[in-house]
């Protein structure tokens, strides 16, 4: 390829652009020009103008076949970026951002977006009918950070510390947790009182939050004693970590939002009731950028109004 062109290319920047990702999207030069209601020449054209403005080869063509090159895959991944980029900023210059609309999609754990995240993001929908949503649950994503752009993901809704220094974090609420058993298990046994006895007990790990041990902190003096034990059954999912509880397999800690109907009814005991352990923060986070979609910015707004009262009104006092 030849250097690239100081010159204005024949086309606007974003247009080649467009054009190029419907190319690769659609899967040949016919097909693109075919949904964008042009012609195949047009869009070869286009696509030669942006090759020789970036001075790239972006596409390898043959009688039978289009294989993007090593550029065309850089390419093709910023140019969706930064398309979408350009279609907010134009959103906000337009005095459209009050009118979300689009896609969201986010990643949310499975316990918190099978339940607790429904009625807010319920809520959200209502408020703004122009707007999809892709609700992605996946507790295996407790540890890291989803792939933002090249998962195509908006937000994430995650439990615990946020450790990654690239990501917007922003704190919704946090959960309580209190150490629970069922009565069958505790079945002649003394009723635990301070946090050492708990280890006598056999015990549920949940591997994303603890798996061999747990720190709990007396609720009035501060005192502190570190649990440590040899699990009899270990998930990732609270849903599981909280039937395995029911019927007496361990004793688990758990948040107390998933537990209130448990106690209530007595399936569930709080053994040990002045020692807690840390609560988890809950955090929503995202990738930074200049410019956010109006459906995002909203989500966000939904999410930090509306998560602490729906904690509250499933929490009751324990």
């Amino acid at each position: 390829m030849s250097k690239p062109s100081t010159a204005s290319p024949p086309a606007d920047r974003i247009e080649l652009m467009e054009t190029f990702v419907r190319i690769v999207e659609a899967g040949s030069l016919s097909a693109a020009a075919a949904q964008m209601g042009t012609t195949q020449p047009t869009v070869s054209r286009r696509l030669q103008a942006l090759e020789r403005s970036l001075g790239l080869r972006l596409l390898q063509r043959s009688t039978h076949a289009m294989t993007l090159t090593a550029d065309g895959e850089r390419c093709y991944d910023g140019a969706k970026e930064l398309i979408a980029s350009w279609r907010v900023f134009e959103s906000e210059l337009r005095g459209a951002e009050d009118e979300p609309e689009g896609l969201l999609r986010v990643v949310a754990p499975h316990a918190f977006g099978q339940q607790l995240l429904v009625g807010p993001l319920s809520d959200y929908m209502r408020d703004h009918p122009r707007v999809t949503v892709e609700w992605l649950l996946y507790d295996s994503t407790q540890d890291r950070t989803p792939d933002f752009v090249g998962d195509g993901i908006d937000c994430a809704i995650q439990v615990g510390e946020v450790t990654d220094p690239s990501v917007v974090a922003i704190k919704l609420s946090e959960v309580p947790r209190i150490v629970v058993a069922a009565p069958s298990l505790m079945a002649g046994r003394a009723m635990p009182v301070h946090a050492r006895e708990l280890a006598a007990l056999p015990w549920l790990s949940a591997r994303n939050f603890y798996r061999t041990e747990v720190l709990l902190s007396h609720v009035d003096t501060g005192e502190a004693h570190r649990v440590t034990f040899r699990p009899r059954f270990t998930t990732d999912s609270f849903y599981a970590l909280r039937s395995a509880a029911v019927r007496g397999i361990g004793v688990g800690l758990m948040s107390t939002w998933m537990l209130a109907d448990e106690i209530a009814a007595g399936r569930l005991l709080h053994l040990a009731p002045q020692w807690r352990a840390a609560a988890l923060p809950v955090h929503l986070i995202y990738p930074p950028s200049r410019f956010h979609p109006a459906r995002l910015r909203r989500f966000i707004e939904a999410m930090r109004a509306k998560l602490p009262a729906a904690l509250a009104e499933v929490t009751r006092p324990v």
